[in-house]
């Protein structure tokens, strides 16, 4: 069983609006089958995605003092970290995250900086394109999360726009650029306080968000849980990744579902992912839509930055069971 690749030309400006309702259809039944799908036909160049790909190589690549000197906090999560939990668990990866939402460059003494939940933006000074470069990879993945937003909510038999004014200007989305080691990053000194290493480099977990963008390198290990197996997410040339997220799953009234997925350890050749993570505005009140409400809304209202903040306070230490989206389904 495959995921499908969906080719999306026609969602973009330069598609053929004829084609739209077969995009629309092959979406929205990938999204209910696996919450995971493939794109192309986007419209994100290869040769911006080179770039990205050098870019995250030469970062990951610096010495560990360099990288450790721009290291997110529980009260800046921007920045690289080498110890995140995902389900209590410690993952085998690095990580550097970025964002480009109001205040994310501002210094952290700044009074309209939000550190409490967005923090500030911290650059390696070692690579001087590295902050453009990632930047503009930023404002692309906006661009495509439009897009896909329009034809799900299309595929729920909603306006193309309905969910456009929870993200457009103050979303909350972010960019967080993955290296996963055959070994951990941390030294034997550094172990003693942590949480244990686990047996996957990305425990099993749903995205908290609206959707996912991922671009994913060669060497594979990413799977999603769909008809009762671990399916593998298979790399393909030229494609993008995407999968449904919680807050998604929740307006869809359970048509889309936020699919778990994972990574598993590589044994021979260590593996590089960059995910952006398409997240509405913190003042969002999210409900079922108003037309999926037929048999009553599934779930009570979220509001998405209390969602979020508490989602995010179980990368940095394990405060016992995570929030989850089923903590608010309505019995």
């Amino acid at each position: 069983m495959q995921i499908p690749v969906i080719d999306i030309r026609a969602l973009t400006p330069r598609g053929d609006p004829r084609e739209l309702s077969d995009v629309v259809d092959a979406i929205g039944v990938a999204s209910r089958e696996f919450g995971f799908f493939q794109v192309v036909g986007h419209e994100l160049s290869e040769e911006l995605l080179a770039r990205v790909w050098c870019e995250t190589h030469w970062f990951f690549d610096l010495p560990r003092e360099q990288k450790l000197a721009i290291s997110r906090t529980a009260e800046n999560p921007r920045g690289y970290y080498d110890r995140e939990l995902t389900k209590n668990a410690r993952d085998l990866k690095e990580v550097f995250d970025f964002s480009k939402v109001p205040f994310a460059d501002l210094p952290e003494n700044h009074p309209k900086n939000r550190a409490a939940v967005d923090g500030f933006n911290q650059w390696p000074n070692e690579l001087p394109s590295f902050r453009p470069t990632m930047l503009e990879y930023f404002d692309a993945c906006v661009e495509l999360g439009l897009q896909l937003l329009g034809a799900l909510c299309l595929g729920l038999g909603a306006e193309r726009d309905r969910l456009a004014d929870y993200f457009m200007p103050l979303h909350t989305s972010f960019v967080r650029l993955n290296f996963y080691p055959l070994d951990d990053p941390l030294q034997p000194e550094d172990t003693s306080d942590v949480t244990p290493l686990g047996d996957m480099a990305l425990h099993h977990h749903t995205d908290a968000g609206a959707l996912t963008i991922l671009l994913q390198d060669e060497v594979g290990g990413l799977q999603v849980f769909a008809n009762d197996r671990w399916i593998d997410v298979e790399p393909t040339d030229g494609a993008l990744v995407i999968n449904v997220g919680d807050m998604m799953q929740l307006w869809s009234n359970d048509r889309f579902r936020a699919a778990l997925h994972r990574v598993l350890p590589r044994e021979n050749r260590a593996r590089y992912s960059i995910p952006f993570f398409f997240n509405p505005s913190y003042e969002t009140d999210c409900v079922p839509l108003e037309p999926l409400q037929d048999g009553g809304a599934r779930y009570r209202e979220v509001n998405w930055g209390r969602f979020r903040e508490q989602r995010t306070a179980g990368d940095f230490a394990d405060y016992g069971k995570e929030i989850q989206l089923a903590d608010f389904r309505i019995e």
